[in-house]
């Protein structure tokens, strides 16, 4: 069976954030502001990374790949949300639909396999301190990237073909800024149930397991800082303090959404904000304010172009 014999809607119709006028143009003015916001920030991050050699480290080259998806990641939902907001009518194609959901769960489960090896490199650097070159060799570094971008693929892939096979034959509102599982779970005209649970577990189960292997991570990392100096302490504290807020910032709202059978649409859709806007305007800022070492390659980046 072809997802074209069994669905007859051709297009979605997306609700969006609001229905009042007033409330969309300040809607359009913000997320536009925060959507160049995300853009400028995280290429500035990727060009110093890149261009820097001071920035050469494992933990660098991670924060490189994040800015990058990051990009990306808004990229699959943030203009079209955008250009919705002044549009008459919020329509999205069948297939449109079908490859927005692919690339939000694509480049989501990518990030959060990224943060995962970004807290193990934190793990490396502060609880093996003798063994960490060769415990993050490039090529290691390189490999547990390429995990990241392949398991966010395979997740991504078995999601996006659950959802996709169901069959559509209207209504076509989906109350959403972007194609999500559990809106369009919600408009099947089939018994969803099971699906649902699947998608459930999918989401739930990836989550669940990279952010228990974060916390666990954490609790060794701050279990170890225990013989440090203060000075030990401190430097240890502000390379892994916004490595932790992004996790929470991210994870939060993730959790929230995608661990258990969805209810109310309209909640779903403002936590959503969080994990594709928020967060990735955010990540630049956090990464770079409490790193001296970032900052100063970005001086030293530009006053070399200026």
């Amino acid at each position: 069976r072809s997802m074209e014999n069994t669905s007859s809607v051709r297009e979605f119709i997306l609700l969006g954030l609001s229905v009042n006028p007033g409330l969309k143009k300040i809607c359009f003015v913000t997320f536009l502001f925060f959507y160049l916001t995300i853009v400028a920030g995280n290429l500035l991050i990727v060009s110093t990374v890149m261009g820097s050699r001071r920035l050469s480290s494992p933990m660098y080259f991670f924060l490189g790949y994040l800015s990058f998806v990051d990009i990306c990641y808004s990229s699959v939902t943030a203009p079209k949300m955008i250009a919705d907001l002044l549009a008459e009518r919020k329509s999205i194609s069948f297939v449109g639909c079908v490859a927005q959901l692919f690339g939000v769960h694509f480049l989501g489960c990518t990030e959060i396999f990224l943060l995962t090896a970004m807290a193990y490199d934190r793990y490396a650097a502060i609880c093996r301190p003798l063994h960490y070159s060769a415990l993050m060799t490039r090529r290691i570094c390189a490999r547990l990237v390429l995990a990241s971008w392949l398991g966010g693929f395979l997740h991504s892939t078995a999601q996006t073909l659950l959802t996709a096979r169901l069959p559509f034959c209207g209504p076509n509102q989906i109350d959403h800024y972007f194609c999500d599982v559990h809106p369009l779970l919600q408009l099947a005209c089939a018994d969803t149930y099971a699906v649902g649970i699947l998608v459930v577990a999918n989401s739930g189960m990836i989550t669940l397991s990279c952010f228990l292997i974060l916390v666990a991570s954490y609790a060794v990392i701050l279990g170890s800082l225990k013989s440090q100096t203060s000075e030990g302490w401190h430097k240890a504290l502000s390379t892994c303090g916004s490595h932790i807020t992004v996790v929470i910032l991210f994870f939060g709202p993730c959790t929230f959404i995608y661990i258990r059978p969805s209810s109310n649409l309209a909640e779903d859709k403002s936590v959503a904000v969080f994990y594709t806007i928020i967060t990735p305007m955010l990540n630049p800022l956090i990464y770079t304010l409490r790193n001296e070492e970032v900052k100063g390659a970005m001086r030293k980046l530009w006053s070399r172009k200026v």
